[in-house]
């Protein structure tokens, strides 16, 4: 159990039997009245984003997320399989449950699979991927000074803003989490 004038940034707690994680919090103290303690809170299971307010003597049970590494295997229609590497235990997630978080994972990469309870609410790519460009227009010589950017396909299908000087078969890296062109490999 925590109390919420013991809050900090990135705890999960159960609130009216949701999970939530603390983004921000800030302790209220006014003039007249009692403290107060003001959060922004993500649901994990949903993604939405409230704000709400408790009293510093409320109590709530914190909510233990596991992460476990995966490899990911392969996907097969609507069934995207994970393997565990510790001990080889193999799980298949339908595509509802995935998302957009595969799309700049190639196969046999690790991920994160997080869970509640046994139920997978999320997988989370490696934060920065390499990825070969296999579709681009070609840049035009001297249109550098306005740092203009094309559209591009990556191995996994993703398409990426990136400079005009990355060509078809350049090897670049991304953000998973912004899915940015960060430099070329």
């Amino acid at each position: 159990m925590i109390f919420a004038g013991d809050f900090k940034n990135g705890v999960t707690l159960e609130i009216e039997g949701n999970v939530y994680q603390i983004l921000e919090f800030q302790h209220v103290k006014p003039g007249k009245g009692a403290a107060f303690v003001r959060a922004k809170l993500k649901n994990i299971i949903n993604g939405g984003v409230v704000e709400k307010t408790f009293r510093p003597t409320e109590k709530f049970p914190l909510a233990h997320i596991d992460r476990v590494d995966m490899q990911y295997l392969y996907s097969d229609g609507d069934l995207y399989h994970f393997m565990n590497v510790e001990n080889y235990d193999q799980i298949a997630l339908n595509s509802d449950d995935i998302g957009d978080a595969l799309k700049f994972v190639k196969e046999n990469e690790m991920v994160k699979i997080c869970s509640y309870k046994g139920n997978v609410f999320a997988v989370e790519p490696p934060l920065f991927v390499e990825l070969e460009v296999t579709e681009t227009e070609p840049g035009f010589k001297g249109d550098t000074a306005t740092g203009a950017s094309k559209p591009a396909t990556v191995e996994t299908g993703a398409v990426v803003m990136v400079p005009l000087f990355v060509e078809r078969g350049t090897v670049i890296k991304i953000d998973t989490r912004t899915g940015e062109y960060l430099s070329r490999v």
